[in-house]
C-alpha cells in the first residue's frame, strides 16, 4: 500500500510535503532538539563569559531560522497560508488584501535541488514565482478589485512594474521585521545563489497591484515564464513536469 501523502500536483517536488506525517514530525523533532542544544551552548557561553547578550542574540537568530519550519506547514494545514507554487505563497485574503511571499527558508531548503548551480536556482525560483503569480490571477479572476501586496529585496521597481505592480512605501514595521530576519534572509539568499550572498536590505521595496492590473499583464508574465522554460528546459522539466 502506498503510504505517501496526497499533495497538490505542483508541490510534488517539495520534499517536506511528500513525506509521511510521521517523517515530517521526525524531522521537526530533530530540528527542534538541534536548535535547543545550540541555545543551551550559547547560554552556557554567556554565563561563562558574563556577556549575556550572546544568549539573547543567539535566541533571536535561532528563532528566526527555525520558526518557518514549524509555522509554514502549520499555517498551510490551517488554511491561513496558501501555496500557488512551491516558492509562491499567500496569506489568506483579509479585508480585500492578499499578502504574497516568494517562499520561506523552509521552502528554499526543501524545494530547491542542491545539484543546481546558482544561475539554475535563480531561474527555477523565478519560474515558480511566475507560475504562482499566474495561478493567483486565475484563482481570483472574479475578484478584480482584490489587492495583492508583497515585499522584496530581490525584485526591482522596473521588473515589478512590468509584472503589473506599483511601488509603495515600506513602513517601519516591515523594515523592523526584515532586520530581525536578517540571518534567515542571508541563508535563503545564499541557497538561492548557491554561495554566500549578503542580502541588501536597503534595496527592499514594497509592491502592490489589483488582480485586474495583474490580469492585464498576464500575457507578458506567461511570455516571461515560457522564456525561462525554453532557456532552462531540462532543469524546468526535471522539477515541474
Amino acid at each position: 500500500m502506498n503510504s505517501n501523502p496526497k499533495v497538490e500536483p505542483f508541490l510534488k517536488n517539495h520534499k517536506f510535503y511528500t513525506r509521511t506525517p510521521k517523517a515530517q514530525n521526525r524531522f521537526l523533532l530533530a530540528l527542534g532538539l538541534l536548535a535547543f542544544a545550540v541555545l543551551i551552548i550559547m547560554i552556557a557561553l554567556s554565563i561563562y563569559t558574563g556577556i549575556y547578550f550572546i544568549a539573547i542574540l543567539g535566541f533571536a537568530i535561532i528563532l528566526s531560522l527555525v520558526a518557518p519550519f514549524f509555522d509554514v506547514p502549520s499555517l498551510k494545514k490551517n488554511g491561513k497560508m496558501i501555496y500557488y507554487a512551491p516558492l509562491f505563497i499567500t496569506e489568506k485574503p483579509k479585508n480585500g488584501l492578499i499578502k504574497i511571499h516568494g517562499g520561506s527558508l523552509f521552502d528554499y531548503y526543501f524545494a530547491i535541488d542542491r545539484t543546481l548551480n546558482g544561475r539554475e536556482r535563480t531561474a527555477y525560483i523565478m519560474y515558480e514565482y511566475l507560475n504562482g503569480l499566474l495561478a493567483l490571477i486565475e484563482a481570483h479572476k472574479d475578484q478584480p478589485q482584490l489587492r495583492v501586496q508583497g515585499t522584496s529585496y530581490i525584485i526591482n521597481a522596473r521588473t515589478a512594474k512590468k509584472l503589473g505592480f506599483k511601488t509603495i512605501n515600506t513602513n517601519g514595521f516591515q523594515k523592523l521585521i526584515l532586520i530581525y530576519n536578517y540571518f534567515n534572509i542571508l541563508i535563503s539568499n545564499s541557497i538561492a545563489k548557491n554561495k554566500l550572498s549578503l542580502p541588501k536590505l536597503s534595496n527592499t521595496k514594497a509592491f502592490e497591484a489589483q488582480i485586474s492590473e495583474l490580469a492585464q499583464r498576464k500575457a507578458y508574465i506567461e511570455k516571461l515564464r515560457d522564456s525561462l522554460n525554453r532557456r532552462h528546459s531540462q532543469m524546468v522539466q526535471d522539477f515541474s513536469s
